[in-house]
C-alpha cells in the first residue's frame, strides 16, 4: 500500500521510514480518524543514545507534528534485563543507580525533537516502565500474563532463534524480556490508550508479542510499525564512527564532532538521510540530491548543519559550520575545535607525540598512532611531522597559547595547557 489516508504513514512513506506494519489499512484508518497515542522505547545501556537510535527519535517527532501524541519510553525496568535482539552475549548487568543515572542524562536530548508542554491532546510524555515492572509479583505476573506465551513461539523468532543456531548461550533472564516487553505494550495501551508501537526493524518479533497479548488481554487493536535497520552504502553500521560512537548528547561529543560524522557522509546516502534526519522539505531535498560532483559537497554540508541544528540548535550547528570552513578553507584556528586539555607541566616537560595522538582521541593505542605518522597523516600547527619519537612541548605554542594536532585533512584536535 502506497497512498496513504493519514499524513503521519503519508510522511512516513515518502521520507523512507517504513519497513513493516502490522495492518496498513487498519492503522491507516485509525491515524486518519483520530489522533492516537504511539511509543518507542528506549533502554538506558549509555549515558546518551547515539546516532543510530535517531531515526526512531525522529519517528516520534513526525508522530508528534502530524497531530498525534508520542511517548518516550525509559527502560528503567528492561535495562535490568537487557534486550538480547540478535545480541552474540548478554549485555552487562547495570545497578538500579547507574540505569538511573542514565535515564537522566538520556533524557536531555529528547526536548530538541518532541514537545513535552501540553497541546492538544496533551504534550509528548517520557515514562519510565519501572513504574510498572520493579514492583511486579512475580507468581502474579506468571499467572496472569506468562501463561499467553508459547516457549516454542518464541524460539522461532529470529532474534532467539540466531543465537541459539549460534551455540551461544541465552539466559532465562534474557529470554523474559520480550514478555516484559509485550507487557509493556498492554500496560501503556491500559494506562494511556497507546494504540501503537514503533522500533527498529529487530523489534518486530517483540512488537507482534504485544499486540498478541493484548489481544488476549482484552485491549482494542494494537499496532506495529518498524523501520529499516540503516546502514551506509559502504555497509558501515549507523552511529559508528571510527573513532567509536557518534553520541548526541553534547557531553560526549561536541557539536564540532557531530556536524563533521554528517559531513562525512557518502555520495549515495546524502538524499536518504535529509529525509530521514532532517525536517526538510521534500522539493528541497530533491533539488539538494540532483546536485552532482564536487557541488554534492555543498549539499552535505545543508545535511550535517540541519542535523546539528535540531540537535545542538542553531547556532552551535553554524557556528560547527564556520568552524569547519575556516580551518578547511582557510587553514585558521578556532576556539570552537575539539579542545583536549593537558596539564602544563607535562607540556613544559615535553609529552611524546604518540602518547598526545592517543590522548587528544585520534588513535587508540601507541601502534596506531605510529601507523599514522609512518603514513604522514600527523601534521602539528598544519607542518607535517615524521618522527614518531618526537616530544612536543611548549615550543609548540602558536600565539593563541594552543597547539593544533591534525590528523589528515579532516580531524583537527586542539591542545591546550591548564
Amino acid at each position: 500500500m502506497t497512498k496513504f489516508k493519514s499524513d503521519f504513514l503519508r510522511t512516513m512513506h515518502e521520507r523512507g521510514f517504513i519497513h513493516q506494519i502490522s495492518d496498513e489499512t487498519g492503522l491507516d484508518d485509525l491515524l486518519a480518524k483520530e489522533s492516537v497515542t504511539a511509543y518507542i522505547g528506549f533502554d538506558p545501556t549509555a549515558p546518551s543514545l547515539h546516532a543510530g537510535g535517531l531515526i526512531q527519535i525522529m519517528m516520534l517527532h513526525w508522530f508528534q507534528a502530524t497531530g498525534h501524541q508520542p511517548i518516550s519510553l525509559m527502560g528503567g525496568g528492561t535495562g535490568m534485563v537487557g534486550d538480547p535482539s540478535f545480541k552474540e552475549e548478554a549485555r552487562k548487568l547495570m545497578t538500579v543507580d547507574t540505569i538511573e543515572e542514565n535515564i537522566a542524562s538520556i533524557k536531555r536530548c529528547f526536548s530538541n525533537y518532541l514537545n513535552y508542554e501540553a497541546g492538544p491532546k496533551g504534550g509528548a510524555l517520557m515514562i519510565n516502565n519501572a513504574e510498572w515492572l520493579r514492583g511486579l509479583n512475580y507468581l502474579e505476573f506468571l499467572r496472569d500474563v506468562g501463561r499467553h506465551f508459547s516457549v516454542n513461539r518464541m524460539l522461532s523468532f529470529d532474534s532467539v532463534k540466531t543465537r541459539l543456531d549460534r551455540e551461544q548461550s541465552l539466559s532465562f533472564l534474557e529470554f523474559n524480556y520480550m514478555i516484559l516487553q509485550a507487557y509493556d505494550f498492554v500496560e501503556l495501551n491500559q494506562r494511556y490508550d497507546c494504540r501503537l508501537q514503533m522500533g527498529g526493524s529487530d523489534q518486530w518479533g517483540n512488537i507482534i508479542n504485544g499486540i498478541d497479548l493484548g489481544h488476549r488481554m482484552g485491549t482494542p487493536q494494537l499496532y506495529a510499525l518498524t523501520s529499516p535497520l540503516l546502514t551506509t552504502s559502504s555497509g558501515a553500521k549507523m552511529g559508528k564512527s571510527v573513532n567509536g560512537a557518534v553520541w548526541l548528547n553534547a557531553d560526549m561529543l561536541s557539536a564540532y564532532d557531530f556536524w563533521q560524522y554528517w559531513r562525512n557522509t557518502e555520495d549515495a546516502d546524502v538524499e536518504r538521510f535529509l529525509k530521514l534526519y532532517t525536517t526538510m522539505p521534500l522539493d528541497e531535498i530533491k533539488k539538494l540530491a540532483s546536485l552532482g560532483g564536487s557541488e554534492i559537497n555543498e549539499a552535505k554540508k545543508i545535511l550535517a548543519t540541519e542535523i546539528t541544528a535540531i540537535l545542538h540548535g542553531r547556532q552551535a550547528a553554524e557556528d560547527a559550520a564556520e568552524t569547519a570552513r575556516k580551518t578547511f578553507e582557510e587553514g585558521a584556528l578556532s576556539a570552537n575545535l575539539p579542545t583536549v586539555e593537558i596539564a602544563s607541566s607535562e607540556l613544559e616537560a615535553g609529552i611524546g607525540l604518540l602518547a598526545l595522538i592517543v590522548k587528544a582521541g585520534l588513535a587508540a593505542s601507541n601502534g596506531e598512532a605510529r601507523r599514522h605518522v609512518q603514513g604522514g597523516a600527523v601534521k602539528i600547527n598544519d607542518a607535517g611531522v615524521s618522527d614518531e619519537r618526537m616530544a612536543v612541548g611548549s615550543a609548540q605554542l602558536t600565539d593563541e597559547g594552543v597547539i593544533k594536532l591534525s590528523l589528515g585533512k579532516k580531524k583537527h584536535i586542539l591542545v591546550k595547557p591548564v
